[in-house]
């Protein structure tokens, strides 16, 4: 059986677990051993994204001792596994050769969970059927997309969902305006975008707008519940988890 734990991120942790639970279920139908190790705290993608340089490396090498250096990490965000994946090697680049022998290590064995069920399971297809048909409509986040490669890992999940149409919207590449502290320094800027990205999902007639990340899905989720609009913002592994059907 493979092995796997799961770091659950600040956001999912605070504010969606239901998405992290979602994670869980959809790991453990795909046949993985999923721990939680609970000293995991935040990645530190916050402090590194806003220049505090010395704080995230607190954080980041706090993160590389809590998940050892063993099992595979898979997190329910893109940013937060790119932060890992990507920015750590970067960020402890100046620390002690153990430190960034253990960064490089760490980096090589994250990943964002679609992109762990496809590319490293090979599981394209979970075996789900949805209770009713919807559509649902996929929102390209930053980070995913452009820092770790993640487009079709997601699709190919919802396309294999018995019941579930999958319907694209147009630039879905576009950037929603949360950008974590961008949408707090630059509000006008962050609206405007936010506001693009709505029309494109409303003219989608989908019944949900899904994506890899719960902060950017709370921006979107914010903006149609604002607007009135009745499509709901869900995190992939709660859209894939409300299907249902035989083993994996």
């Amino acid at each position: 059986m493979v092995e796997a734990d799961l770091f659950v991120t600040c956001v999912v942790d605070q504010f969606f677990p239901n998405a992290g639970e979602a994670a869980v279920k959809l790991l453990r139908r795909a046949g993985v051993d999923v721990q939680f190790p609970s000293g995991q705290t935040c990645c530190g993608q916050l402090a590194f994204n806003a220049g505090y340089h010395a704080e995230a490396r607190s954080l980041a090498k706090r993160f590389i001792k809590v998940f050892g250096d063993g099992r595979t990490i898979v997190a329910p965000s893109g940013s937060c596994a790119t932060m890992v994946r990507v920015f750590y090697p970067e960020l402890l680049d100046r620390e002690s050769d153990r430190v960034r022998e253990q960064a490089h290590k760490t980096a090589s064995r994250t990943y964002e969970l679609s992109q762990f069920l496809v590319k490293v399971l090979g599981r394209r297809d979970l075996g789900l059927k949805l209770p009713s048909p919807m559509k649902v409509t996929y929102h390209d986040c930053c980070h995913a997309l452009r820092e770790l490669g993640i487009s079709q890992e997601p699709r190919a999940l919802l396309r294999s969902v018995q019941g579930l149409e999958l319907v694209e919207m147009d630039r879905s590449t576009w950037c929603c305006g949360f950008g974590g502290t961008f949408a707090v320094k630059f509000p006008e800027i962050s609206e405007a975008m936010l506001r693009d990205k709505l029309a494109a999902i409303q003219a989608t007639g989908a019944d949900v707008v899904t994506a890899l990340d719960s902060s950017c899905l709370m921006h979107i989720g914010g903006g149609l519940t604002k607007q009135g609009v009745k499509v709901r913002a869900l995190h992939l592994a709660e859209v894939l988890g409300m299907g249902s059907g035989g083993d994996g």
